[in-house]
Parts: C-alpha cells; structure tokens; sequence
C-alpha cells in the first residue's frame, strides 16, 4: 500500500511539473498558477502544495527539470583537451538554451533571490565552476577560479537575457562571441586567438572576432594553478594544506 502511494505521488509530481512547463513555455510565467496547473494536470490544488510546498517550489521544480532536460541532451558532449574550447563550448550551449527556452531561463536567472539561488542556477553555477578549474589545472587561469566563475555566469547570463529580450530579427548573435572572447581574454594567459597575422593584429576565429593578446603568466597564475591542483595531494597535513590554500589564494586574488 506504501509503495502505491509513492508511485502516485511520484506520478503526480512528474504531471504537475510537465503541465507547468507547458504553460511556462507557451503562456509564460504568469500563466503558471495554481489553478491553471492542477486544472492542466488533472489534479487537485492541495496536491500541488502538499509535492511542491509553495508555487515558488513549484516554479523551482519547473527549472531545475527543465535544465536537467537540457544536460541530458548534452551528455554526448566529452571534455576534450583543450578546457578554455570546452568552455567557448558550454558558453553556446547556454546561449542556445536560453534563446530555445526563453521563459525558463528567464524562470532560473532574471528573478533572482538575494543570498538564494535556486536550484537549477546552483546546478548550472557548479557545472561552470567545474570547466573554469579544468583551465585553472592546465596553468591557463588569470585570476583565481571564484572571480573567474562569477565573470562568466554574469556576463554570460547578462548577455544571453539581453538577447532574449530582443526581438529575433533584431538579434545580432556576435554580441555573445565579442563578450565571451573579452571574458577568455581577461581571465586566461593566452589569447583566443590560434593564429596571427602579418600585421600584427590577432586572427578572427571561427567563434567570431578574436580578443587581443594577454599578458604573459605571472605569479598570480601560477597561484591559481597549484590552488586548483591541491587537492590531488595528501603529503600536507590539514592545517599545511589549510595555510598554504590561503597564502595561494592570497596570491591569486591579488594578481
């Protein structure tokens, strides 16, 4: 009898949230109520409450299954062995995922709560982390991984929002490549670029107009590398591992 109860729950909850999602996709945000799912979802209002908690439970339900969806689609995407490509990579993707499914994104980033994102944006903030420290290990990061992480989610974000809000025929997609070549070139030790010509000037890619070249690494750099690279040893103690992550990231954020 438990197990029924379960399994209808859990039926109801993947109804409620797949009648939401069509709402949001094809009403937008305001056409997610209460009255408007259990009726698209063929259950009673206390239902959604009692699975969710709150419609703000519900509308982080949305997102977070929305963005899963997407990552889902992506899995065929292996890291390669270039991290700062991997992250021009992951930087499309989004933007063609905000611009595929505008009124989600909007859901996961243009309402944000102070001091509580949700779900999906954390999900979606880990997954970004995780390709910034890939480069922090190649030796390629400028600045240390947290500053270099909040640069590309807000700029990155901002942009795709901004291209949301823009009409699709008004849309002039190399803003995102400008943007995102002007992030790689302040935060990584090499330019963008893989080729230059006789002039002088960096080479375009085919990611768009190529950002000039950066400054050689310094000790800042280095910082960031063995910062990122520190958890693969175990010869320190806690307490050497704990002052040598902070004199690292002393180094790094002063760089």
């Amino acid at each position: 009898m438990e197990t029924d109860r379960s399994a209808a729950a859990v039926a109801n909850r993947d109804r409620i949230i797949e009648a939401a999602t069509r709402l949001l996709a094809e009403q937008g945000r305001e056409a997610v109520s209460t009255r408007a799912v259990s009726a698209a979802a063929g259950v009673q209002a206390p239902t959604i409450y009692r699975l969710f908690g709150d419609k703000q439970g519900l509308l982080d339900a949305v997102a977070t299954h929305g963005f899963a969806r997407h990552l889902g689609e992506k899995t065929a995407l292996a890291p390669t062995d270039d991290p700062v490509e991997d992250l021009r990579t992951g930087w499309n993707l989004n933007l063609e995922f905000g611009l595929a499914n505008p009124a989600l994104y909007t859901l996961m980033y243009a309402e944000p709560r102070p001091g509580e994102p949700s779900p999906a944006a954390v999900t979606a903030l880990g997954i970004l982390t995780a390709y910034v420290r890939r480069i922090a290990e190649a030796g390629r990061l400028r600045v240390d991984v947290s500053r270099a992480t909040q640069l590309i989610h807000a700029t990155g974000g901002g942009t795709t929002l901004a291209l949301i809000a823009t009409p699709p025929d008004q849309r002039d997609l190399t803003v995102s490549h400008l943007a995102r070549e002007a992030v790689l070139a302040a935060i990584t030790t090499e330019a963008p670029a893989t080729g230059t010509p006789a002039t002088g000037t960096p080479a375009a890619t085919a990611h768009g107009p190529a950002a000039p070249a950066v400054a050689a690494p310094g000790p800042a750099t280095a910082a960031t590398t063995l910062r990122a690279l520190l958890p693969r040893t175990d010869v320190l103690t806690p307490g050497e591992q704990a002052l040598l992550t902070e004199l690292l990231d002393r180094i790094s954020k002063a760089g």
